[in-house]
Parts: C-alpha cells; sequence; structure tokens
C-alpha cells in the first residue's frame, strides 16, 4: 500500500465552512484513489491519508462532493484549495476558490497551466471539455441594447453563478451605504422635493457630513478658469483633450477674439503645440430628457484652451452647439461674470454625460464584462490565461447587473435624472461605440495620438504611462514562459475563440476599431492582455474614484440643467444659473449616486495582490513578486509627488486601486 497526504483549506470568507460531510477522489495518469471521506472539513483538514494498493501515477485531477449530514440541511462552501503529497514526495496543488452548493461531483485540475493543446491525458481533456460545457451554459451572451456591447444574460443577483457574486461582506456594505445616503437625504425632505435651488449655499445642505478634501476644494474653486482647465487632465475625464494644430470649420475663432496672454497669434501658439481642443460631437443633436415633466438641455459644446507660460491650461473660447449661429455665441473669458461662468456651466454639465457614459460606462464596465464574460465561457481554470485573468474579473458581472437594473433601465438614477437619460443614453453609447479604436484603450498609443507627451501637470498620463509599463513587463514575463513562440499562439484553440468573441460581443464585429480578431503573434497577445488589465484596474480607478471628489459638488457638473444657454450675451445672471441647475430632487440624487459609486467595500483588493493562488509554478509566482515590487514602487514615487500638490492625484496609485472593475 502506498499513501497520499492530503491538505484541504477553506476559503477566508463569511460564511464559508460547511456541516456537510466532504469527499475526495485522486484522479492520475495510472489509476485512481478510493472516494474518501475528509473528516474535519468545517474548516480545514491536514494530514489526512488516502491509501492505494499502488501508485496511480502523477496526479492528474480530484473530484470533490459533499453531502448533509442527517437533519442538516445541504449547505454552502467555499474550498480555497487541495494539496497533495504523493508517496514519490511530490507535492500536487489543486486550486479551487468556487462555491460549492449542491451534492454533485466537482472536478478540479492540478494547478500547473496547461493549454489545450498539450491537455494528453484523457480524463483531463474530458474534464476540461465538460468544465467548458457547463460554463457555457451558465454565461450566456444578451444583447441589451442594439449597438452597444453584449452583456450576461441574467434574470436577477441570485442567478448569477455563485463563483461570480458579491460575498456576504460586500453584499452587506454596498447595501448599507445606498440606504443610509437615500434614508439621510429622505430625512432632510430633498429626496422629493423638485423646486429649484434659490440659494447657491443650499447646496452644502446635501450630505454636509459627506465630504472629502478634494469635495471642498471643489466647492471653493469649481469657478476659476485654471481649475476649469485642470480638470481636462486630472479629474473624471482625462479623455477627451487633444492637441489642437488647426481649427474645425465649426469653430470660427480668431486672433483678435481672444486673448493669448500676451504670447502672440492663435496660428503661432498652434504651432508651438499650446493650444488644445475639446470637441463634445458625440452628443450633437441628443434628445434630452424630461425630468419633473419639464424638458432638459443638453449642448454640445467644442472648448479651446491655451498653454499659459506658467503651465496652466485655461479656457479662451467656448462654443456651446456644433453648428455656428447667430444665436450661438462663442463665449470669452472677457465676457460679463454670469455669461462666461454659464457657458463653463453646460460644459461640465455635458462633461458628466460624456465621461459617465462614454469614458466610465462603456470603456471600463461594459469593455470589462465582455472581457469577463468571454474569459469564463473559452478558458478551463487549468489554462494560463484564465488563471491570469481571473482575478480582474471579481465582481464586475454582479456590479454590472446592478448598474444596469438600478442605474439605466427605465427607472433607474441615470434614466430619471440625467439630462442624457433615456434614449439619449443609448444614442451616446452607440457612437461612442462605432468611434472607438483600440489604440485609445492603450494609453501610450491614446497619449501620442492626441499629442499630449509633453502636457505639464499631467498626472494621469505620468501615473498611467508608468502603470502600464509595469503591468506590460509582468504579463510579458508570464505569457512568455508558457507561449515560447507564435506557432503556440496561433495553435491555441481556445486563446483565439476567447478574442474571437471579445472581437464579435465587444466590438459587434467592427474592424475600423482595430480590435484584433485573432492572435497571431506573442508581442500581440501581450499587448492586448496588457490593455485588459490596464482597462479593469487603473483606467476604471482613473475615472471613477474621483466621482464625488469632482462631482459632489453639483455646480461642478450638473446632471442635468433647466434652461437652454443663452443665446445673446448680457442677459445671464445669478438668479438665471440658480434656475438653470438641476431641481432639489435631481440634485441630491444625483449627489447620493456618486457617493455609492465612489465607496470601496472592505473587502477591496488592491491590483496585483492576490489572495487566490492560482499559479503553481515557480517562475510566475516569483513574476507576481516582483510585480507586486515594481507596484510598490510607483505607489512611493506617487505618494511623494502628491505631497508638494495643491490637489493631490491619487486615483493610479496602486495601493487605491482595485484589482477589477468592483464597484
Amino acid at each position: 500500500m502506498v499513501n497520499y497526504e492530503v491538505t484541504l483549506s477553506t476559503g477566508d470568507l463569511a460564511y464559508a465552512t460547511t456541516f456537510n460531510k466532504v469527499f475526495i477522489k485522486l484522479v492520475g495518469t495510472d489509476g485512481e484513489s478510493k472516494r474518501t471521506w475528509l473528516k474535519g472539513a468545517l474548516q480545514f483538514t491536514k494530514g489526512t491519508l488516502i491509501s492505494c494498493p499502488v501508485s496511480i501515477g502523477k496526479l492528474v485531477l480530484i473530484e470533490l462532493d459533499k453531502q448533509p449530514l442527517p437533519l442538516f440541511p445541504e449547505d454552502s462552501w467555499f474550498p480555497a484549495k487541495v494539496e497533495v503529497k504523493s508517496p514519490e514526495g511530490d507535492t500536487y496543488t489543486f486550486p479551487i476558490y468556487r462555491w460549492i452548493t449542491d451534492s454533485k461531483v466537482h472536478r478540479f485540475r492540478e494547478g500547473t497551466a496547461l493549454r489545450v493543446f498539450e491537455d494528453n491525458h484523457h480524463l483531463g481533456r474530458y474534464s476540461r471539455q465538460m468544465e467548458l460545457g457547463q460554463r457555457e451554459k451558465a454565461y450566456r451572451w444578451h444583447v441589451y441594447a442594439e449597438g452597444i456591447p453584449h452583456c450576461m444574460k441574467s434574470t436577477d443577483p441570485l442567478s448569477l453563478p455563485c463563483e461570480i457574486r458579491f460575498s456576504f461582506t460586500k453584499t452587506t456594505e454596498f447595501l448599507y451605504t445606498a440606504a443610509t445616503g437615500l434614508t439621510e437625504l429622505q430625512l432632510k425632505g430633498l429626496a422629493d422635493c423638485k423646486k429649484n435651488w434659490t440659494n447657491i449655499d443650499d447646496i452644502n445642505r446635501v450630505f454636509c457630513s459627506k465630504r472629502t478634501d478634494i469635495s471642498d476644494y471643489v466647492q471653493e474653486h469649481w469657478k476659476e478658469d485654471a481649475f476649469f482647465g485642470y480638470q481636462y487632465l486630472n479629474g473624471l475625464n482625462p479623455m477627451l483633450i487633444r492637441r489642437c494644430s488647426a481649427l474645425p470649420d465649426n469653430f470660427p475663432v480668431t486672433d483678435n477674439m481672444v486673448s493669448l496672454h500676451g504670447q502672440g497669434s492663435l496660428r503661432n501658439e498652434m504651432e508651438k503645440g499650446n493650444i488644445f481642443l475639446c470637441d463634445y460631437k458625440l452628443l450633437d443633436g441628443v434628445k434630452a430628457n424630461t425630468i419633473n415633466g419639464k424638458k432638459q438641455y443638453l449642448m454640445a459644446p467644442l472648448v479651446l484652451l491655451h498653454e499659459t507660460p506658467d503651465d496652466k491650461l485655461m479656457p479662451i473660447a467656448i462654443q456651446l452647439k456644433q453648428t455656428p449661429a447667430d444665436d450661438n455665441p462663442i463665449f470669452f473669458p472677457t465676457d460679463s461674470e454670469y455669461d462666461w461662468l454659464m457657458a463653463k456651466i453646460f460644459v461640465r454639465s455635458a462633461d458628466f454625460s460624456e465621461h459617465q457614459l462614454n469614458v466610465h460606462l462603456l470603456r471600463t464596465h461594459l469593455l470589462a464584462e465582455v472581457f469577463a464574460v468571454s474569459l469564463l465561457r473559452n478558458m478551463p481554470m487549468v489554462h494560463p490565461l484564465y488563471k491570469l485573468l481571473i482575478p480582474h474579473t471579481r465582481y464586475t458581472l454582479q456590479i454590472n447587473y446592478l448598474a444596469r437594473s438600478l442605474l439605466i433601465s427605465k427607472t433607474g438614477v441615470f434614466t430619471q435624472f440625467a439630462a442624457s437619460g433615456g434614449g439619449g443614453m443609448i444614442t451616446i453609447l452607440k457612437r461612442s461605440l462605432s468611434s472607438m479604436t483600440y489604440s485609445s484603450l492603450c494609453i501610450p498609443d491614446d497619449i501620442a495620438e492626441r499629442g499630449l507627451e509633453a502636457v505639464p501637470n499631467f498626472y494621469y498620463r505620468d501615473d498611467g504611462l508608468k502603470l502600464w509599463d509595469i503591468i506590460q513587463r509582468f504579463v510579458q514575463g508570464v505569457l512568455s514562459f508558457y507561449y515560447k513562440n507564435d506557432a503556440e499562439v496561433q495553435k491555441d484553440s481556445e486563446l483565439q475563440k476567447w478574442i474571437s468573441d471579445i472581437f464579435e460581443h465587444g466590438f459587434l464585429s467592427q474592424a475600423c476599431t482595430g480590435i484584433p480578431q485573432s492572435f497571431t503573434t506573442v508581442v500581440e497577445l501581450v499587448k492586448f492582455v496588457t490593455m485588459v488589465i490596464f482597462t479593469c484596474s487603473g483606467h476604471h480607478s482613473a475615472v471613477n474614484a474621483g466621482q464625488y471628489d469632482y462631482d459632489g459638488w453639483m455646480p461642478n457638473t450638473p446632471i442635468t440643467l433647466q434652461l437652454p444657454p443663452p443665446t445673446t450675451k448680457g442677459e445671464t445672471s445669478e438668479a438665471t444659473m440658480l434656475k438653470t441647475f438641476p431641481s432639489i430632487n435631481t440634485t441630491v440624487h444625483g449627489m447620493a449616486t456618486v457617493w455609492l459609486l465612489s465607496k470601496q467595500s472592505s473587502d477591496f483588493v488592491p491590483l496585483g495582490q492576490y489572495p487566490e493562488d492560482h499559479f503553481s509554478e515557480k517562475i510566475p509566482c516569483k513574476l507576481i513578486k516582483d510585480f507586486q515590487g515594481e507596484l510598490e514602487g510607483l505607489s512611493v514615487v506617487i505618494k511623494a509627488r502628491n505631497k508638494r500638490l495643491e490637489v493631490p492625484y491619487t486615483y493610479m496609485d496602486p495601493t487605491k486601486m482595485e484589482n477589477s472593475v468592483a464597484i
């Protein structure tokens, strides 16, 4: 007889243990063990001996099942991993990290990563096929709306597979944050008040206890031109601004109209690279919402900015509609205080819709869901890409389900209270997807294409490029360990199906996006996987984490506006501004939402931290340690830089960003 020593670990989660009886069977290349009861599986078992008449060879997989005891109900169990020491002295690790809720037999592969073309054992291949067959049934594509990325089909949070649902901790904290925010507003009588604001100081009454250092700074500086320009670089939407070398035909600004801080002509400043354009053409012609029975207004502005000798980015001209006309004046800082301020307010309100729908919802949440669903449908747990990317899918499918049901559904907050809610929302999403490019998702390419390599004080770029390089080195190391040449990439059918599904369901088979339809080289694969991890971590953090900081003070970023923009100059006033701002209930629902969407849960997992050990080989494990070290170094650099900044930029600090789109 020979003995196999089995150690079973249960996950460190709330309610992860089981009162059921747990059984295990070892399957090897030369045979299998008997199904054996693991006593004491309530927490973990250590050193359970399984005896076999002879060696069963190299271990391929294990079979686990649990059976309820008499008088005890069947419960849920979250095993972490199983380690087996063989009589030959080898140690095999079987990663699990998923909920088991039934009494069926579940198979788990040994932790060494295997691609489909090297999975030679018949039981391994059978297990692989069975796993993917079950996943295809559990993770089905669904068309939420024509012209936007497809999503996962689900009817409610409980219809989601257990392995991708929120933890008990995450669920409890999310519901608590949502409930307490709305209750506070209702107690103050604000949530249902449809009146207009009559005094800007009254807005302080909303969430007066929920403040951040940056939201306080925004409240103090929101009217200033320098802060207006700063937000295009380091606010919530750093994706729109681009260097301007020639004015668009529909933006007829001339030298005698603008003040360039004594720096010469507009043409000369363009040639020097000091003029920048923000064009909200995606919003042109979008039908604005009706809120509280009143028509709302959403503009499609053009904004011209100038980089001054003291390294500030200052707005110098704003046109609020795309087509030049007598009733569409171009506004300048030399106009009256409220003419110029109202022009900036309409721009900031347009930026809210551009940011939330294109930059945030589409480019992080919806794409991250496509990456995750395709991974779960096409990659078995034993595949190296599954091991690399599964931490970057955590909670994404449930948070997106909640976004569809609570934010953008017919009764959702965004639909009810945003200028671009309702039909306008789908129009903007369709336009955004049809104009999206692969290069715009890769920050080095995107910064170069927009001509922003040398803009001073652009911390999103500085931190983002460093982060991209760190992620790319890590991905390069891991994938080149498994894929020694381009031919191995080409013959990995599971890998090719993953990218094919992303191209079809995420980018609707639009070749003009530049998204790969297949992979032919290791270099192509490394770049795409780097983009996936960057999108789900760094980019999402950059456009999500500061929502309350910059949108919490409504006048800085109104969710909607109730009056049309001025068609002639000299007629606006503070009273006009207050009537134009969203009503009280619209304001407070918007503020409650951005507060909720900015709150991390206590089980937050920062980028590069992997509580679940999916890799078992030495080289990938070392690469993870190196990755963590580089991220820690970047965090130190960012924190040191932020000490000297009036407004710290923390959103790309690896210690503050999550591994995945989880909120």
